[in-house]
């Protein structure tokens, strides 16, 4: 049974930072592209940021270009998400997803999904 754990959300300032961890299970992680996805309030999930399954190519969405890191350490079967200088617009849920294709922008290539975690950013 894959799962997949997020932890790392909480309050935060404007202009502050935070790091979401995911941990995974049930899966050869290595083998696994593996991505963030946001949900604002009343709004659609989106995509936020992906890894390959060996680190070597990430994307981004734009809005968080140069202000979010996606990494990943399959030792420990875990994928983080660094993010800088937020904004309230970065106010979500974020979701871990992990996919088997070469990268995971799209929600329908999302093979597990984990609960999330929510990201609060006063002004």
């Amino acid at each position: 049974q894959v799962q997949l754990v997020e932890s790392g959300g909480g309050l935060v300032q404007a202009g502050g930072s935070l790091r979401l961890s995911c941990a995974a299970s049930g899966l050869t992680f290595s083998s696994y592209a593996m991505g963030w996805f946001r949900q604002a309030p009343g709004k659609g999930r989106k995509f936020v940021a992906t890894i390959a399954w060996n680190g070597g190519n990430t994307i981004y969405t734009d809005s968080v270009k140069g202000r979010f890191t996606i990494s990943r350490d399959n030792a420990k079967n875990t994928v983080y998400l660094q993010m800088n200088n937020l904004n309230p617009e970065d106010t979500a849920v974020y979701y871990c997803a992990a996919s088997s294709r070469a990268e995971v922008t799209s929600g329908s290539t999302v093979a597990s999904w984990g609960k999330g975690t929510l990201v609060t950013v006063s002004s």
